[in-house]
């Protein structure tokens, strides 16, 4: 899938893993506001763990999430999601 592993994604793309409760707060936002993601697990996936690693030099930040305008939020609270679609 194309919309994989890029900062160019034509979707939102939100890296994540099972135990994080950042990643399920984001989650929480994403389907509250009917905003549709892609939403890729980092368990036993190495592929999405490696580019995680890369896009955060070095750090595994979950949850990364990665907009089709290039941008990247790496642990939004609910405050700075809200800010992001509001000035879409």
């Amino acid at each position: 899938m194309s919309d994989l592993y890029t900062t160019a994604p034509t979707q939102i793309v939100m890296y994540a893993t099972e135990y994080c409760s950042d990643c399920v707060r984001a989650k929480k936002f994403f389907e509250l506001n009917k905003i549709p993601h892609l939403q890729v697990g980092l368990e036993g996936n190495w592929e999405a763990t490696e580019f995680v690693i890369k896009v955060n030099r070095g750090a595994r930040s979950v949850p990364t999430i990665v907009f089709p305008d290039g941008s990247i939020l790496v642990e939004p609270d609910w405050e700075e999601l809200k800010a992001k679609f509001s000035d879409s």
